[in-house]
């Protein structure tokens, strides 16, 4: 469940910026997903393949490899049953959707405002960022729903009972640029 996407996943921007690239080595992107009841949740790192911005045009695109999606709390056989899951069909499917990407279309007054593509649906995204220095931090959610990833939905299905799984994916970023 946990996209992290997301997923999903990777922001910046600001107010009067430079031209800068984004040092991957030094980012991080978490993603954190959860039960509706009960709060039990999961979380783990994302890689990005690939990041660019033009900060002095408050453009960009951030390109996350969702086969590296991983869970931090779990080991062993458990952990490897959950990834085997959210990287199925069922959620993110990587093997046909190997990549999630954010395209940054506008940067204004500490938020970001683009289009975030899992599953190969797009929709719009607005997320609230705060800069220090070169370093960019923010969160960013989004509804697994609006892309097609409908497993343990309380929204579509009724009869889950405590197995009803969160629509909203959480996304952490710390964007280091160079």
């Amino acid at each position: 469940m946990k996209q992290l996407l997301i997923i999903s996943l990777f922001l910046f921007g600001s107010l009067n910026l430079q031209a800068a690239d984004v040092d991957l080595s030094k980012s991080s992107f978490k993603w954190t997903g959860s039960k509706k009841i009960g709060g039990s949740y999961h979380t783990g790192p994302i890689k990005m393949k690939s990041a660019k911005v033009d900060e002095e045009e408050g453009t960009g695109q951030f390109v996350a490899d969702m086969k590296s999606i991983d869970e931090s709390e779990m080991k062993g056989e458990m952990k490897a049953k959950f990834l085997g899951h959210i990287k199925s069909a069922d959620f993110f499917n990587v093997e046909k959707f190997p990549t999630a990407t954010l395209k940054i279309e506008k940067l204004d007054w500490g938020y970001m405002y683009g289009k975030l593509t899992v599953l190969g649906k797009t929709n719009d995204v607005v997320v609230p960022f705060k800069k220090d220095g070169k370093t960019i931090t923010g969160e960013m959610a989004f509804d697994r729903t609006k892309y097609g990833i409908k497993y343990g939905s309380g929204s579509f299905f009724k009869s889950l009972g405590d197995k009803i799984i969160r629509d909203t994916i959480k996304l952490e970023f710390k964007v280091v640029l160079k």
